[in-house]
């Protein structure tokens, strides 16, 4: 089971470009957080709070195949600074507006906040477009598996390193901090891939039109499973909030998320060092476990913590594989020049599903409590595994780990072998 990792281990400059690769994003998963207590301390209104989060995630989503885009295409390390550098000048002016503009004029900070997100890094589009450039068959699948399964520790770590930030300081030194990461991290995800003779675009120079990326075999069905799949796990935290404080105990929240968490966790190492994944049946695994959760909340059991968080932690361990997966399956179909733009599309594809997933759950929770909310996420996980069948059936299930290596040794191998040592 481990030898992936130990392959992994192996490719040069991998464990640094692995570390620096989250390290770089861990402002990212509190961001939203911080910038919703900086508008609420500053408006007093949680709900102007939301509409510029909202305003932030719409030019993140908008930007990301356009950034990806662009780390096919020019210097990585330089799309990477310049865009840090711009994104933190973004949320510096947005603790400008919030200190010098009159409350009821927080509409002035919309086209701020649209601005900071139009300026996002693609840290996560180059993180995961990088690996079929420096590994290959098991060791390129074992990085994927790392890749998703570490992710896991960003959304635990970072909303806590947040909060904490905000109650010993204040908002604004808090996104002062976001800041100031967010041109320290790419700086040092930079420097590793400089270090790792990365100094070009991933893409080598491609300059295909995007029409030729959006009809690649089964890409579009890979981004409607992205809506699907994202938006049904992301709407659970929505699920697990209702349901906490239906009970009274709102702090049950957080256990269950982190209980849900670490089965993602476990199940991603654990699963990370067998080469021969099934896309297919890793979703429906994930569908099951959500379906599992429905059944288990009230008004249709009692929904007992105990039970709940067990159903949850071994739900959880079908995810972090599936997103491995996933990302897997998507560098086996776009274009060996267009992977970047590849990963920054579902950066959009999420950001709809999350869009449509949250009133949907949200709706359903009022209407008949959490486990109607469970079961729409289910629901939309279901059917993120029936469109991944039909894609499976249409494309053709993934090569064996062996065969890849097999078929692509001379020329990927070579690529590694001319990296510095």
């Amino acid at each position: 089971m481990f030898r992936p990792y130990r392959l992994l281990a192996a490719v040069p400059h991998a464990p640094s470009l692995m570390a620096s690769a989250l390290l770089a994003r861990l402002y990212i998963p509190a961001q939203v957080m911080v910038l919703t207590f900086l508008v609420a301390e500053w408006t007093g209104s949680y709900a102007a709070g939301g509409v510029i989060c909202t305003a932030m995630t719409v030019g993140h989503a908008i930007a990301g195949p356009v950034r990806g885009r662009a780390a096919d295409r020019s210097s990585v390390a330089k799309v990477l600074v310049v865009s840090g550098l711009v994104q933190s000048t973004g949320f510096a002016a947005m603790i400008g507006t919030a200190h010098w503009v009159d409350p009821a004029r927080w509409w002035v900070m919309l086209p701020v906040a649209l601005a900071t997100g139009l300026a996002a890094p693609p840290l996560g589009q180059v993180a995961r477009s990088m690996w079929p450039r420096l590994a290959t068959g098991e060791a390129r699948e074992a990085a994927y598996a790392v890749e998703a399964t570490l992710q896991e520790l960003l959304y635990v770590v970072a909303p806590m390193l947040a909060t904490v930030a905000v109650a010993a300081w204040n908002p604004s030194l808090a996104l002062a901090c976001v800041a100031v990461w967010a041109v320290v991290g790419p700086g040092l995800f930079a420097a590793s891939l400089w270090r790792a003779g990365i100094r070009g675009g991933l893409g080598g120079g491609a300059q295909e039109r995007s029409v030729g990326l959006l009809r690649a075999r089964g890409f579009l069905s890979m981004m409607c499973f992205f809506t699907l799949l994202v938006g049904g796990l992301v709407a659970v935290d929505l699920v697990l909030v209702g349901w906490a404080r239906s009970r009274g105990q709102a702090e049950l929240a957080g256990f269950m998320a982190a209980a849900w968490a670490l089965g993602s966790l476990a199940g991603g190492l654990v699963m990370g060092g067998f080469p021969r994944y099934r896309l297919w049946l890793r979703s429906g695994l994930a569908a099951l476990g959500l379906c599992a959760l429905a059944a288990v909340l009230p008004p249709v059991a009692e929904g007992s913590p105990w039970v709940v968080g067990g159903v949850l932690a071994v739900g959880g361990a079908a995810i972090a594989p599936l997103l491995a997966a996933s990302n897997g399956r998507l560098a086996d179909l776009a274009p060996a020049g267009r992977r970047g733009e590849a990963f920054g599309w579902t950066t959009t594809a999420s950001t709809l599903g999350i869009a449509i997933a949250n009133p949907l759950a949200g709706s359903m929770m009022d209407l008949g409590g959490p486990a109607a909310a469970a079961a729409t996420c289910a629901g939309l996980v279901v059917a993120a595994f029936a469109v991944v069948l039909l894609h499976v059936w249409r494309t053709g299930p993934l090569q064996p780990a062996a065969e890849v290596v097999e078929a692509t040794a001379d020329r990927r191998g070579q690529e590694v072998d001319d990296l510095p040592r």
